[in-house]
């Protein structure tokens, strides 16, 4: 049976609880809860069956396109359900998503992630993690691997040279600039709070 791509409806808010948070279970992505997705209902992409009925057909995958600045959007929650693992889902749902951002003028694209190849295979890029908009990692607060996280970034460009955004490969232009900004501070206090914890746990205390 044929796979179609669409946006998310109302129906599919607890599917795709369900999916992420199956993955969110084995520490693979954050949790998501009903009401956060109903909210950013409208950043959301799902694959399903297509079926001649008015019924919705279950899910087989998802993922959500989340405005970070007027320029930047990030890939979030990708999500495949594990009957359809290997068949190439999860890029096609990515590379629908890309063509979203497009569609939506900005000029790039990002994505926190544990299976970088992955997204290299579709075009991205390794950056610097912290090269990217401080709105990427608001979320990550709530992370219980917050300050020992193992994902790394990457990016696609949408468009060539875009204009006003600096160098992502530039750690330390990206960097200094990026501590300016008043985003950054809720980020700092949260990872050094977590420090003194998680070393003296690393210690045996």
């Amino acid at each position: 049976m044929a796979t179609i791509f669409r946006p998310a409806r109302e129906a599919d808010v607890l599917p795709i609880t369900e999916l992420v948070n199956r993955y969110a279970a084995q520490n693979l992505m954050l949790p998501r809860t009903e009401e956060s997705v109903r909210q950013t209902l409208a950043d959301w992409l799902v694959a399903a069956e297509d079926r001649p009925s008015d019924d919705t057909p279950p899910i087989l995958g998802c993922g959500a396109l989340i405005p970070l600045t007027d320029t930047l959007a990030e890939v979030r929650s990708l999500a495949v359900d594990e009957s359809q693992q290997g068949k190439g889902l999860g890029g096609q749902i990515v590379l629908y998503l890309v063509q979203m951002a497009r569609e939506q003028g900005y000029h790039q694209i990002c994505a926190l992630t544990l299976r970088e190849q992955f997204f290299i295979r579709l075009g991205f890029k390794l950056v610097d993690r912290w090269s990217i908009s401080p709105k990427v990692w608001q979320a990550c607060i709530y992370c219980p691997k917050f300050h020992r996280c193992d994902e790394v970034a990457v990016l696609m460009d949408l468009v060539e040279n875009p204009a006003g955004v600096a160098n992502p490969l530039d750690r330390s232009a990206g960097w200094n600039s990026l501590l300016k900004w008043k985003e950054w501070q809720p980020l700092r206090l949260a990872y050094k709070k977590s420090l003194p914890l998680e070393i003296g746990a690393e210690n045996g205390k």
